[in-house]
């Protein structure tokens, strides 16, 4: 099955179908990656459609998603499976925050028609009930404005409102109840209302009560020219009008005096003033409130109550609300009209803006995924060419694809946070790399000013020439028969340059290889950060594990363009190596971040690695001559950028150089290198040497 059909395109969360699995054992509680790309991808979708920078989306820590006017608050059970019509929801609530006004709606009770009020009241309704009334048809009104909105100036989101709608407006049990006419033809404000809300239903009757139609026109026929709640209010009361012209007026056992003021069944007036209500007839009233939404006046009760039994209370919910399902709907078994109930609930919930039960995070979560998405975590799909056996289809080899963890950039909070305690050592081994630091930046010092050069240009000038641009100094000598007063200025200078440094980080590069090769790193970034016209990017592979699932992780340590060389003074110290070698399914994630050769830029990358790739984990395989074809493809497609590459094995002495280099040198050519820890610190020096190669 193909979830998310809208969203592909734009989700840069890709997710592997594979992986969404029920097993409890292999997958997380929260994916909070999964999540950071979700919520970016929603609130990048709400800034488009509402050419808004400023609405912010998050996920709710509690209670129910809605927008304040300011921010969207989304529920965080989000998956492949529901993904576009929880944007549908977003870019909803989104274009509320752009064209609704919130003031106007909190002061509905002063802007409504006394007008309105009473023609309710004479009804059978309060005033309250009334201004209930007013509100769910002045919501309903105003969405079909801001549907309208995103429909005519960004239809390619049509496919995300079809999916809101479908999960909260489309279902079986409505389109039964209308072709059937379950709801019948009792003028009822209940009905009114549920006609009106499926008024976009293809079985809808619109003669099925009196005036729908009209209602509908009036509706729809002015939506078009709708430019302001105002404007959706005015219809809302010119419909809500119709409806008290054409329903039958409500008794419920009581009749309405002139005052609007309810009497009770002994004719006493209402309001605490007739006979006191019974401990059980208090605990039916409180079952029915809660049974009819009415929280307000329910809390209300509980306040001035003192002794009542509110479990009882609670136990009666269920027993009022089956009763007024099969009164509703007699023609219904218990069943159906139960699925039906449910359905007009979800309906008017959505009208109410209240859309419950759609998941929360705890702090914690919410934290760590605020975490990632500050740091640019992302999934990428990869595994270009790898298959596997499947041995459901008698061991044929079938495409298979994994994600790898992509961290743009690392912060101190993902450190202290312990995110990925693969690379990011901060509970142990934080500080263990800081001697390296140290003793890098002593060297890069001195590196750096032999570099000094690189940034400085000479300019030549040659003059008395037979051609090129006239020395206006010589015109006068034009006179004297002189031509050679022509003048050429050559300037020499070096070209930009652009190094990215891939480390190794597997767990095989602890100990000296790592302190030696994270000096050598160090000694490049601070002898480049002295130089004006060299831009450094450092970048570590290794693999990342959580609730027995590992996947491979390549982050960003460094990126001269964007921080400063602090980043690394204070950041690297916490820096170590642990996991896999995932080696070119990192290089495939990245690929697009490594940047080609032009006439006027140099790029080069360097790579550091002990080690063949090596990766096991959700089902993916990556061993042998399988992994390494991969790598030289990812190389070759890096050489194919104009950019040079340099690989250095860094060795100890106990490995088998011929054996490894022989495969080494297939993944990453004739510029590899074994690299004797007592030298690995030279590689900074011959990379100096390598910045000041002219581009001729």
């Amino acid at each position: 099955m193909n979830y998310g059909n809208y969203t592909n395109f734009w989700n840069d969360i890709q997710v592997n179908n594979t992986s969404f699995t029920d097993d409890v054992d292999t997958k997380p509680k929260v994916d909070h990656i999964a999540l950071a790309g979700y919520r970016r991808a929603i609130g990048n979708f709400v800034n488009i459609v509402t050419n808004r920078s400023d609405i912010v989306v998050r996920y709710q820590s509690n209670g129910d998603s809605y927008t304040d006017g300011k921010v969207v608050t989304i529920g965080s059970k989000i998956d492949q499976k529901n993904f576009d019509h929880v944007v549908g929801l977003a870019l909803h609530e989104g274009s509320h925050v752009l064209l609704s006004d919130f003031s106007f709606l909190r002061n509905l009770e002063q802007n409504a028609p006394q007008e309105i009020i009473n023609q309710g009241i004479n009804r059978g309704y309060d005033k309250f009930e009334v201004l209930g009334h007013l509100k769910n048809m002045l919501n309903y009104v105003e969405d079909r404005r801001i549907d309208y909105y995103v429909f005519s100036t960004s239809p390619g989101y049509k496919g995300y409102y079809h999916a809101m709608y479908n999960k909260y407006f489309h279902s079986k049990a409505i389109d039964k109840a209308l072709k059937n006419n379950t709801f019948g033809n009792d003028k009822t404000y209940e009905n009114y209302e549920a006609r009106i809300i499926n008024l976009t239903n293809d079985n809808t009757d619109l003669d099925a009560l009196p005036e729908l139609r009209t209602i509908y026109k009036t509706i729809f026929g002015r939506v078009k020219n709708m430019t302001s709640m105002e404007h959706a209010f005015d219809v809302a009361c010119q419909t809500l009008h119709i409806i008290y012209d054409n329903i039958d007026t409500l008794t419920k056992g009581q009749s309405p005096d002139m005052d609007g003021d309810k009497l009770d069944g002994d004719g006493q007036q209402g309001q605490g003033q007739g006979k006191p209500m019974t401990k059980k007839e208090m605990q039916s009233k409180a079952a029915e409130l809660l049974a009819n939404g009415e929280y307000h006046e329910y809390y209300k009760m509980q306040d001035d109550i003192e002794a009542t039994d509110w479990s009882e209370v609670r136990s009666q919910i269920n027993i009022i609300d089956d009763n007024e399902k099969a009164e509703r709907f007699p023609d219904l078994t218990p069943q159906q009209a139960k699925q039906l109930a449910n359905a007009l609930k979800k309906q008017k919930e959505f009208v109410n803006e209240e859309y419950k039960k759609v998941g929360k995070l705890s702090k914690k979560d919410s934290k760590q995924v605020q975490q990632m998405e500050k740091s640019g975590v992302t999934q990428k799909e990869v595994g270009e060419g790898m298959t596997m056996c499947n041995y459901k289809s008698n061991y044929e080899s079938i495409p298979t694809r994994t994600n790898v963890i992509y961290v743009k950039k690392i912060n101190q909070q993902m450190i202290d946070d312990d995110l990925f305690p693969s690379l990011f050592g901060c509970s142990y081994y934080g500080g263990r790399t800081q001697p390296s630091i140290v003793e890098g930046i002593r060297l890069g010092s001195k590196l750096g000013k032999r570099l000094q050069i690189r940034g400085e240009s000479r300019t030549l000038k040659n003059s008395r020439l037979d051609s090129g641009r006239i020395d206006k100094r010589l015109i006068a000598e034009l006179g004297f028969n002189n031509p050679r007063v022509f003048q050429t200025t050559f300037v020499e200078q070096y070209s930009d340059a652009i190094l990215h440094i891939s480390v190794d980080a597997s767990g095989s590069m602890g100990g000296e290889k790592w302190t030696n090769t994270m000096t050598s790193v160090v000694a490049i970034c601070k002898a480049a950060s002295m130089i004006s016209n060299i831009d450094v990017v450092v970048s570590f592979r290794t693999t990342h594990h959580q609730s027995r699932q590992s996947q491979p992780l390549v982050a960003i340590g460094y990126d001269s363009r964007v921080n400063s060389f602090s980043h690394i003074k204070n950041l690297w110290g916490n820096l170590r190596a642990g996991g896999t070698t995932p080696e070119g399914l990192c290089f495939e994630a990245i690929m697009d971040e490594f940047v080609p050769s032009s006439n006027n830029r140099d790029s080069y990358f360097l790579n550091f690695s002990d080690g063949m790739p090596m990766f096991s984990g959700d089902d993916f395989e990556y061993y042998n001559n399988d992994a390494l074809q991969h790598t030289k493809k990812q190389v070759k497609k890096i050489l194919d950028k104009g950019i040079g590459v340099m690989s250095y094995f860094v060795g100890d002495g106990d490995y088998d150089r011929s054996r490894n280099m022989e495969d080494f040198k297939t993944m990453y050519g004739k510029s590899s290198e074994f690299i004797d820890l007592t030298n690995v610190v030279q590689i900074a020096k011959s990379m100096n040497a390598k910045f000041l190669e002219k581009n001729n």
